[in-house]
């Protein structure tokens, strides 16, 4: 589980925690039953608050990608390869209902907002 923390992002911290993990567990790069670090101690490495980490390990839950078992910790959860894709392009569908709020506020049209992807991508 690799996790890199922008302090100038304008995304919370953890938001840019949840969003890395549910990348990695979707990529299948943290795998099926993987268990997560305690809380504490996921925040003395990254030197972050307990609540920071709590809050992107409920996230994480609430979506699914995760379950806790009371004293035992988060494990990663036992997901179908179709269920990792309905998630994925659940997640995704949110990001692109802001952006294309973002960017219809600047009145720029759909072929517009295209070409712009293009260049980024």
């Amino acid at each position: 589980m690799n996790i890199a923390i922008s302090n100038t992002s304008e995304k919370p911290i953890y938001q840019q925690i949840f969003e890395q993990i549910s990348a990695q567990i979707i990529k299948g790069e943290i795998e099926k039953g993987y268990i997560l670090p305690p809380i504490r101690q996921a925040a003395k490495e990254l030197r972050l608050s307990i609540i920071t980490i709590k809050k992107a390990w409920e996230e994480l839950e609430r979506c699914g990608l995760i379950y806790t078992v009371t004293g035992k910790g988060c494990f990663v959860a036992e997901l179908s390869s179709d269920e990792i894709r309905q998630k994925r392009d659940e997640m995704i569908m949110k990001q692109l209902v802001e952006d294309t709020s973002y960017y219809k506020s600047f009145g720029l049209t759909i072929d517009e907002i295209f070409e712009l992807i293009k260049k980024v991508y």
